[in-house]
């Protein structure tokens, strides 16, 4: 899949329907035909050494984040949430993004002076959000320069910190905690201390909701593409990698999959993004067109594909009855 993505930017190749084809490919299981020597090398890294150590995990977002905000602004939605819309009763990706915010706040059970942590806070838009309708105060975490700097700037009358952290860093202890979209970037060898931050950052009572994408089988690395290109030292956890990390550490309260949904999102985002190309190009050039439409629609594909999923898990402590959701 390394050298099929490359030929495509490079113009070798050419496509009308790219998010379908590549849904075919997966489909038929194509990409499982052959392991190049590439793959076998990320995965024996992947075994070896920790791809996400705190100065490694700081390399990797800068070289996806910190591109510029102004890429982000024109193919995000109004709030800039760059994870998967929740598409029930929406039209809009702007509508169907709220609605996601506004699930994981029920899901939350959020209350007007609750403390609420969300480790890999983005632009700051779900915080935002949470404080605007709940009335909450919120902390965020990000190790992209670019996100801390707009964040601070669109929270900055709100009752919201951003801090450009780690989540290894955090020692201080809230009501409830998030994580959006941002597991993706932790990867295997430290999703159980990924859970023990979690666990002690949380008061006895509270709840925890981790949004991710996530695999139908444990792999050790992700498409050597996207590797490559867009995120790396990446990979994608599986229902078994989660159990793993949060036993003994909570109770699993909900676990809830709209992968699908993905599929819609990805669509609004690249018709975004081919939209305001004109006001990009002269900055970021034919080649990362190229580069952003493969993994855009491939990306696409496989979510139609159903070779990745999106799970939002409710956490607690299980300290209190769970007797009612946001259902």
């Amino acid at each position: 899949m390394l050298r099929l993505g490359e030929a495509y930017v490079h113009g070798w190749w050419e496509c009308d329907k790219l998010d379908e084809c590549i849904n075919k490919v997966l489909m038929a299981k194509l990409d499982q035909k052959n392991i190049s020597w590439r793959t076998m090398l990320d995965i024996l890294k992947s075994k070896w050494s920790n791809q996400q150590s705190i100065p490694k995990s700081f390399s990797n977002v800068q070289k996806h984040y910190d591109i510029g905000n102004d890429l982000y602004e024109h193919f995000l939605d109004k709030r800039m949430i760059y994870s998967c819309a929740y598409w029930k009763n929406a039209s809009t990706l702007d509508e169907a993004q709220e609605n996601k915010l506004d699930l994981v706040c029920k899901k939350l059970e959020l209350k007007p002076g609750m403390t609420l942590l969300d480790i890999g806070c983005g632009w700051g838009g779900f915080l935002k959000y949470a404080v605007e309708k709940y009335q909450v105060k919120g902390v965020g975490i990000t190790l992209s320069e670019e996100q801390c700097r707009k964040a601070t700037k669109e929270c900055a009358d709100y009752p919201i910190e951003i801090w450009i952290q780690d989540y290894r860093d955090v020692h201080k202890t809230f009501d409830r905690i998030a994580s959006i979209g941002m597991f993706e970037h932790v990867g295997q060898k430290n999703y159980k201390h990924f859970m023990q931050v979690a666990h002690r950052s949380l008061k006895d009572d509270g709840l925890f909701l981790l949004h991710t994408i996530g695999e139908n089988k444990s792999v050790h690395f992700i498409d050597p593409w996207i590797q490559k290109y867009i995120f790396p030292n990446a990979m994608l956890p599986s229902l078994k990698h989660i159990g793993e990390a949060i036993e003994e550490l909570f109770v699993m309260e909900d676990w809830h999959n709209f992968g699908s949904d993905y599929d819609k999102t990805l669509m609004a985002w690249f018709q975004n993004f081919d939209q305001h190309w004109e006001k990009l190009k002269q900055k970021y050039g034919e080649r990362f067109y190229r580069m952003w439409k493969y993994y855009l629609l491939t990306s696409e594909g496989a979510f139609r594909a159903r070779s990745l999923q999106v799970w939002q898990v409710l956490l607690s402590k299980g300290a209190r009855s769970r007797e009612s959701y946001y259902r």
